[in-house]
């Protein structure tokens, strides 16, 4: 048997699965040859399969280096449950139980072993690794090495040193569901990748619906678009612990099950709010993003951005969540102005505790600056959003109208506002960059606004010569004149308006501006069908949860654990009858099939006799 029969084996008999993803052959092939592997694949991609197939057919152990405990707790649940011997080691155990892990790992007990990056050059781990028989290292979320992405980790910068100081050199894997090609090459370089197989399989996920929502009362937004979404389980995530707080209080005052996750929480409320999630109890759960790497969760159905985030690589990777069992989702992002002054402050903070040399320092806040004007760009800018996200990552659609995202379906109108963008710029200019963008939209709408009339500012020229256009038109016009450098935006607490370098172009009229300014919530009939549909028993399903939810439960563990959403809607799709046709539903592997196979077949017999 070649050693790709045996990955195909072990994908059947260990994990359940008849075939491969796309894209996830080739890579098990790739490192099951002896290559260094550099694999780019969207959350929901099927990456751990890539390297926990190969740990499985090769002899020796494979080390996994995770940034995020519930990533590697969750990773090794899953492992568990599959029969897989596997273990990680991090800060979550006490002394006596990593002095336990270690001996075990020396003694060979384990296939996998997850570790923390900051572990790797620690005496005892050191001690271990440089005595035992390493297959394959792998990096997941390995875009933290590098100062070009968005989860810069200093700890990821230990790894190329340890591996270097292994007796024999293993393989080495890096994996990352957001990287943009210059982030690609510099994890490459970081982690002296040798001839790396290197593939992207696609950042597309057509059954995500994109959407991007500007409203002046966000909490109102999000109680509309939760009410279209009620019987779903999804998330919300926002930009600060405080945000989560509020934002959690209001859920839950208007009637919505939702709980709370921050950093700042104590371990056992935090783990409660997440079980509870997880578990299907609290269909909402209101979040920073310090939650969902690695909770892999299978029926989220929508993730709301209540905050913009600072970057198109969080906000890919933190939308991805939903739709990961391949159903239809929707990812909405509630856009306002002041979102960008909120992460303009935290990236210039973000950094001040880390031991970084202070232009080192300077170069990783300045990046992610620019990766601000990217995501405030996609915001706030016309068009296909689809096409800008996978533009941004190097992938030019085929077609840039995906007709599944608000900016091809809202019917806007896109109008000559070359006349209108003149006066914004002379309203500018008369009120001497002295005032942001909220002022200067109520003073060219005419707004009776008490400060406007304190400041005398209605006896400005300017003062109403946008009238007919409405205070809500004119800040959407500002914000689209920022992006094309008419205007500019200073940094700062308060940040002001002042003329750009294309000012005076605009100012003059030397080129026509064309905008959209006008659009309607998308119906639901116009959103293209993307995913085909299992004909499942909707009443079998049901009894299979809750059979589900018991054994979860009993084992103290989430129910995807035991088995996914998709497999569950395969068995009621199927309803085998017997152990070998239950073995045929996806997702049920030779060991979950001893384990949990007869009382699911018994649920699916005593239905079927009814």
């Amino acid at each position: 048997m070649t050693a790709l029969q045996a990955a195909r084996r072990t994908l059947s008999e260990v994990f359940g699965y008849e075939s491969f993803r796309p894209g996830q052959e080739s890579v098990v092939a790739a490192i099951l040859g002896g290559r260094d592997v550099m694999a780019v694949m969207p959350t929901g991609a099927g990456k751990s399969l890539c390297y926990q197939i190969p740990a499985l057919v090769l002899p020796g152990v494979t080390l996994v280096v995770s940034p995020l405990i519930s990533l590697m707790r969750d990773q090794v649940s899953a492992l568990l449950q599959n029969g897989v011997r596997a273990a990680y080691l991090n800060s979550s155990l006490t002394q006596r139980q990593y002095t336990l892990a270690l001996d075990n790992a020396r003694r060979g007990v384990y296939k996998i072993i997850y570790v923390a990056p900051e572990r790797l050059l620690t005496a005892h781990f050191l001690d271990f690794a440089l005595h035992a028989d390493i297959a394959q290292v792998v990096i997941d979320e390995a875009h933290c090495v590098s100062q070009w992405g968005q989860d810069f980790r200093p700890g990821y910068l230990d790894i190329a040193p340890f591996i270097a100081k292994l007796p024999v050199r293993p393989r080495v894997s890096a994996f990352t569901a957001t990287a943009t090609q210059t982030v690609r090459q510099d994890v490459m370089r970081l982690l002296e990748l040798k001839a790396p197989y290197a593939v992207t399989t696609g950042f597309d996920r057509p059954n995500l619906y994109f959407e991007v929502r500007r409203e002046g009362d966000r909490d109102l937004a999000l109680l509309r678009f939760l009410k279209a979404q009620e019987g779903k389980s999804g998330i919300v995530y926002c930009g600060t612990r405080k945000g989560v707080e509020e934002v959690t209080g209001m859920l839950v005052k208007n009637g919505v099950d939702a709980v709370g996750y921050h950093a700042g929480m104590g371990d056992e409320e935090r783990m409660s709010a997440q079980e509870d999630f997880v578990s299907d109890r609290a269909p909402v759960i209101v979040a920073t993003n310090a939650f969902g790497m690695g909770i892999d969760k299978s029926n989220v159905s929508f993730v709301v951005h209540y905050n913009m985030p600072k970057d198109l690589e969080s906000y890919y990777q933190e939308a991805g969540r939903a739709g990961r069992d391949g159903e239809d989702a929707v990812c909405c992002l509630l856009y306002q102005p002041a979102d960008v002054y909120l992460n303009t402050f935290l990236i210039e903070h973000a950094q001040e505790n880390m031991q970084l040399d202070t232009q080192t320092q300077k170069i990783v806040t300045d990046r992610a600056k620019e990766r601000l004007k990217q995501m405030t760009h996609y915001a706030t800018a016309s068009g296909c959003l689809r096409t800008k996200i996978l533009s941004y990552f190097g992938e030019k659609p085929e077609n840039p109208h995906c007709g599944n995202c608000s900016g091809c379906l809202m019917a806007a109108q896109e109008r000559d506002v070359t006349r209108e963008a003149g006066r914004i710029v002379a309203g500018v200019m008369a009120l001497g960059g002295k005032y942001g963008k909220a002022l200067t939209a109520k003073v060219l709408s005419g707004s009776r606004d008490e400060r406007i009339r304190e400041r005398q500012l209605d006896k400005l020229t300017v003062y109403g010569s946008l009238k007919s256009e409405g205070e809500e038109n004119i800040r959407l016009m500002i914000d689209e004149l920022i992006t094309d450098e008419v205007l500019e935006i200073t940094d700062g607490q308060y940040p002001l308006l002042k003329p750009g370098p294309r000012a005076r172009e605009a100012l003059l009229g030397d080129e026509p501006i064309r905008m959209t300014l006008t659009a309607r919530e998308p119906a639901a009939a116009q959103r293209r069908r993307v995913t085909p549909k299992l004909m499942t028993d909707k009443a079998l399903l049901g009894r299979l949860n809750r059979l589900r939810r018991k054994i979860a439960e009993e084992q103290h563990v989430p129910p995807f654990i035991i088995f996914t959403n998709a497999t569950l809607r395969d068995m009621a799709a199927k309803c085998p009858r017997t152990r070998a046709q239950m073995l045929r539903v996806e997702g049920v592997g030779e060991n979950k099939m001893d384990r949990y196979g007869d009382m699911f077949l018994r649920v699916i017999r005593e239905y079927l006799e009814e």
